[in-house]
């Protein structure tokens, strides 16, 4: 099944749902927290794969004295309610960008900046299309629109690539974390970094792990990206084997209105590895 066969049937299944869920619920659906004035601007933090939302929590208090700041969990992921876990609702990340848009509804958002770490950028854009009245800004920290090889595009990884790692996780989801975390933090120098992500990698329910890594290591964003209804500045770090560096330039190029930042540091986590850099770039787009 290709990425928008399966983003259909997802978009099916989001139709048949039996009946929508309230604001209380969505909020404890995915351990939504909210900091800051009632009535400010909205800032939202949206986590990548593997993680939750305390990876943003060091960044996002910084914001709470003047803005609205709000955290979240996808579902399967951190603090979130895992029996709601639905592979059909979640075999594409329109399933995810569903999440995002209910978590807004709840909380009666509009016009909400939103910072995205690694694929929930491409899930966030995939939101600002169906619902573009929600979103003032984008910021996408080290974000891509496919991950695997397609002929001349060069996304990192090879169709084997993936298929190794997904063997990886089902065989020894420690393991696999152990030997990942180095290679995506890419910093020697800070192992308190290195062993924050092995631990998130290696607790997250593997039933999730090995069905959210499929959904994003197989997804194809690119002929969506002209689509985006908002600006979106691009955060791009050098050395990041998740999101190569000539990646931000891809975005740069396709997506309509966007300002692209290349951080002088490594690695596919700098909200962890060089948080004041991050920092000022969200307040520079704000």
């Amino acid at each position: 099944m290709t990425a928008d066969e399966r983003a259909d049937a997802v978009t099916d299944v989001l139709a048949d749902r039996p009946g929508e869920l309230s604001a209380e619920e969505i909020m404890r659906r995915n351990a939504v927290t909210i900091l800051g004035p009632v009535d400010a601007d909205v800032i939202v933090f949206a986590h990548g794969y593997g993680t939750d939302q305390s990876i943003w929590r060091p960044i996002a208090e910084t914001f709470a004295a003047d803005h609205r700041v709000v955290l979240f969990d996808y579902v399967g992921s951190g603090a979130s309610d895992l029996g709601s876990y639905d592979e059909r609702r979640y075999d594409a990340l329109e399933g995810y960008a569903d999440d995002l848009i209910e978590v807004l509804d709840a909380i009666a958002a509009e016009s909400a900046v939103l910072v995205a770490h690694s694929i929930s950028g491409m899930i966030g854009a995939l939101a600002s299309i169906r619902r573009p009245e929600l979103f003032r800004e984008i910021v996408m920290v080290c974000p891509s629109p496919r991950y695997v090889d397609d002929e001349a595009y060069v996304g990192g990884f090879s169709r084997d690539d993936v298929l190794g790692l997904l063997a990886a996780i089902e065989t020894n989801q420690p393991s696999w974390a152990s030997s990942l975390a180095p290679a995506v933090t890419a910093r020697d120098d800070r192992p308190e970094v290195v062993d924050r992500v092995r631990t998130l990698f290696a607790t997250t329910a593997q039933r999730v792990a090995v069905h959210f890594a499929r959904v994003v290591f197989f997804s194809d964003v690119r002929r969506r990206l002209d689509e985006i209804p908002v600006h979106c500045t691009i955060v791009q770090s050098r050395g990041d084997i998740i999101c190569p560096p000539h990646i931000g330039e891809y975005l740069r190029t396709r997506i309509p209105s966007n300002d692209l930042v290349q951080l002088d540091s490594a690695g596919h986590f700098v909200l962890l590895t060089e948080p004041a850099l991050v920092t000022e770039v969200i307040r520079n787009a704000l």
